[in-house]
């Protein structure tokens, strides 16, 4: 590949981050949306309690979902530490987070625990590590719903066994420029695997980012999923890569005007919308990875993914705000943090 930097087959350049999330119920106990409010805050006190008999509260602290607005709730969706399914059940749902917010025990979601570690890059054994232990501490405190022939007992069956959802949030914006991106998500799901969108389940795709995680957590152990989805992501990593090098080949200046055309708009839209503003942000992560350009740092680009979104926008402006007010000041936002990084 052409333009220096980068061009080894660094999987960091194209994988954002990586999460392995467990998922356990208490014995004996309703799945939490068969709990009345009461009933399931007992459930989140009694997770509460046992957690910091283990864990320093200077390390962690408490979220209670029922005690903050919608606004301040969906920033945790967009910063990828809970999903859209807590939200749906602030009223009896918190989740346990840790200062640098790797780590997140989600209470009451569709089970009553579900236990995420998060890592940059393709780090998912250190993600396993990390919530197997939380997960074996636990356990030792709480008696977890557990059959010897299927496993973990889960709300959903698709979850039972393992209860282990692997996942990865990758780019890969030579695959969709290349029409090939199909291929390969049917490819995948003939291994087992799946892939989302940004916000998870239900979702979908924007500024060409996918989470792909496995389907299978029933009879297969937690060592074999993670090995067979790191071996899927190198080989997708291996095709984003061949695309890359095909499009720099073939289309080398329609590929740079549109990532100096990209950064022209980021720089001086008035107006920007949400979808819009990820396609450009594409565009502009695809010239750095690429070398092409060079004065940009990887982690403003990544700062603008997330600052960038709804909620984000509005909790900065302490208001709810109409579309065309939180798209003007998207735009703005882009604008003055791009005028001194690039």
């Amino acid at each position: 590949m052409e333009n220096g930097r980068d061009n080894s087959n660094n999987e960091s350049n194209i994988v954002l981050t990586s999460r392995v999330r467990l998922a356990r119920n208490l014995r004996c106990v309703p799945f939490p949306d068969s709990l009345d409010n009461e009933k399931a805050r007992d459930i989140v006190k009694k997770i509460d309690d046992e957690f910091y008999n283990l864990y320093d509260e200077k390390e962690f602290k408490t979220i209670y979902l029922w005690n903050r607005d919608k606004i301040s709730n969906y920033e945790f969706i967009e910063k990828h530490l809970i999903s859209p399914k807590l939200i749906s059940n602030s009223e009896k749902s918190a989740f346990i987070i840790n200062s640098d917010e790797s780590t997140c025990i989600m209470i009451n979601e569709e089970d009553h625990l579900r236990i995420q570690c998060l890592k940059e890059g393709l780090d998912l054994e250190g993600a396993f590590r990390k919530a197997d232990e939380i997960d074996n501490k636990l356990e030792e405190k709480l008696d977890f719903a557990f059959d010897e022939k299927l496993g973990y007992l889960t709300a959903c069956p698709t979850n039972i066994g393992t209860g282990l959802r692997a996942s990865v949030m990758i780019h890969l914006p030579a695959l969709v420029m290349e029409k090939e991106i199909e291929k390969v998500l049917t490819a995948i799901s003939h291994l087992g695997m799946t892939i989302r969108g940004i916000y998870g389940e239900g979702s979908k795709s924007h500024g060409n980012l996918f989470q792909i995680s496995n389907q299978i957590t029933l009879g297969v152990s937690e060592h074999d999923i993670i090995t067979n989805i790191i071996a899927v992501i190198n080989e997708i990593i291996n095709q984003e890569y061949l695309a890359r090098e095909g499009i720099i080949e073939k289309y080398k200046y329609e590929l740079e005007d549109k990532i100096y055309r990209s950064i022209g708009i980021l720089k001086s839209a008035v107006i920007l919308g949400f979808s819009e503003c990820l396609s450009l942000l594409s565009y502009l992560r695809l010239g750095y990875e690429m070398g092409i350009i060079d004065n940009i740092d990887k982690n403003i680009i990544n700062d603008l993914l997330i600052l960038s979104q709804p909620s984000m926008i509005q909790k900065n402006q302490e208001k709810i705000l109409n579309k065309k007010d939180l798209n003007m000041k998207r735009a703005e936002l882009i604008k003055n943090i791009l005028k001194n990084n690039i």
